[in-house]
């Protein structure tokens, strides 16, 4: 029998139901050292607050850079790239992860690239879901979120 209110067979996580997500993911196997795709699912479902379906990419630095430069007007390469397609009913989304530019950043933070990795696939998900920082109250509150979400795997505050 199902607890009142919940439907059989739907689960919960911290007193909300778990998300539906279908996650693909591309280039994890050109990149030594990245987190099996079970760690990535659970990073990512973490920050989910509806269902959706997202592949998650890992880049190289010209990757990043041409997209960047394609769809931001920015040419460089960047850490992490989120392209919402939808984020109703469910969440639809490409994030591109550039390998080559977290690791640098992990090292030159003195963080643990796992940590640093783990900040960024939850940045962009959030992203994903309407999340952004271009605003002061809008940063404060995608900070609070990410700085909770990052709590719950153990990885300090980024932004201290």
């Amino acid at each position: 029998m199902s607890p009142p209110g919940r439907r059989k067979g739907e689960a919960q996580r911290a007193g909300r139901p778990v998300t539906r997500l279908a996650l693909s993911i591309h280039g994890r196997d050109e990149f030594a050292g990245l987190p099996m795709r079970r760690t990535l699912r659970r990073w990512v479902q973490l920050a989910l607050e509806r269902d959706a379906e997202i592949a998650l990419n890992f880049v190289d630095a010209r990757e990043s850079r041409r997209l960047n430069r394609a769809f931001r007007g920015r040419d460089y390469a960047t850490n992490v790239l989120t392209f919402d397609y939808a984020q109703r009913p469910r969440v639809v989304a490409d994030i591109a992860i550039c390998v080559p530019v977290v690791r640098r950043e992990a090292r030159e933070q003195g963080k643990p690239l796992r940590a640093h990795l783990a900040h960024l696939v939850i940045h962009g998900t959030l992203h994903a879901q309407g999340y952004d920082h271009r605003r002061p109250a809008e940063a404060r509150a995608m900070e609070a979120r990410e700085v909770e979400l990052l709590a719950k795997l153990r990885v300090a505050d980024p932004y201290t």
